[in-house]
């Protein structure tokens, strides 16, 4: 008989992911041994995947998965647990996760403690000290990739979210299931369901930690969580999470669609000084004309995180709604104003 379906689910979305790392680790071997002049790649060891676990069912459930599948492919797996010290006895959780994960025989395994700022709100600024915590990480033991155990339910939470802030249709695409530099972060599970993860962890009695910030009010997502999926599923019926994720897709595929056309438009609304031209930006359509306004606000140092959809209309104003009105004050203390014919988008 073979493994309880949820447990097959996980595992099955785990090795598709690995298939994928080690198809991208063979053509970087492949085109570094040509680069260095040998006919062949020289034999090495398989590539170092690291999963990022909190202790929860879904990251346990991940990390279960992948020590399972990991050595059929002679695939090397690592464990890391960020700690954020935002709860009493934070440590002695994140020694018991390391503990858990050194059982499944990963290796390496580390706990990492960070400082969470205040910077974009406490899940923000939480969500950015790991993330660099996990890049660091990578680096250090120099891994190809880490697995993030978003589901399907967290696309949807996503989704929402992005919906809520109004901040456009790069918003309303959720989660790639690949992201980060040189393609480090995946997410096997965007196409599972929570409860198929916590059913998988269930089934093969793996320990698992409830955060109790996933159903503390004072945060916007748990409230979502709580509160708000229910009432829409109570309203709509079943079926929203799913839709929610599609809309993810959909709008992931326009938004690299209009990011493409907006990224070649870029260089031809600039004058040979670098700076944006008023009349060229005022002929590229809407939707792209914003998108190279956020490009430029960000690389001037405002954070993507805290960069909405009306800041970027308050700055689009300046080129289309011009009435004499001052500069546009931006995150980051990034100010956009406009000088003569062109529009300047600066630090302050």
């Amino acid at each position: 008989m073979g493994p309880h379906p949820a447990v097959a689910a996980i595992r099955l979305a785990v090795r598709r992911v690995l298939h994928d790392i080690l198809t991208d680790h063979s053509a970087f071997a492949v085109s570094g041994s040509a680069a260095r002049g040998h006919s062949r790649a020289s034999a090495a060891p398989g590539p170092l995947v690291l999963v990022a676990c909190s202790g929860g069912a879904d990251s346990m459930g991940l990390a279960s998965a992948l020590a399972f599948e990991a050595p059929k492919l002679g695939v090397r797996a690592g464990g890391i647990t960020v700690d954020h010290r935002l709860q009493a006895g934070s440590d002695i959780r994140a020694a018991e996760v390391v503990a858990r994960l050194t059982a499944m025989r990963l290796d390496p395994v580390e706990s990492v403690a960070v400082d969470v700022g205040t910077d974009g709100g406490p899940e923000a600024a939480a969500r950015d000290a790991r993330y660099a915590a996990l890049d660091a990480a990578a680096e250090r033991h120099g891994a190809a990739a880490v697995l993030l155990a978003h589901t399907r339910d967290d696309q949807a939470e996503t989704v929402l979210l992005g919906l809520a802030r109004g901040s456009g249709t790069r918003s309303l695409s959720g989660m790639a299931a690949v992201s980060g530099t040189g393609r480090r972060y995946r997410r096997p599970f965007l196409q599972l369901d929570r409860q198929t993860v916590r059913t998988a962890c269930l089934t093969q009695s793996v320990p698992v930690w409830d955060d109790p910030h996933n159903v503390d009010p004072a945060y916007t997502r748990s409230r979502l969580r709580q509160e708000g999926l229910p009432a829409l599923e109570k309203a709509l019926g079943k079926g929203v999470v799913e839709a929610l994720a599609r809309t993810a897709q959909l709008s992931r595929d326009d938004a690299d669609a209009l990011d493409a056309w907006a990224a070649d438009a870029e260089t031809s609304v600039r004058d040979d000084a670098g700076q944006l031209k008023i009349d060229k930006l005022f002929a590229l359509p809407p939707a792209v004309r914003r998108r190279v306004l956020r490009k430029a606000a960000i690389t001037a140092g405002a954070p993507a995180g805290s960069l909405f959809a009306r800041h970027i209309e308050e700055v689009d104003r300046l080129i289309t709604g011009w009435r004499g009105q001052s500069g546009i004050n931006l995150p980051g203390r990034v100010e956009a104003l406009r000088q003569g014919g062109r529009l300047v988008i600066r630090q302050g």
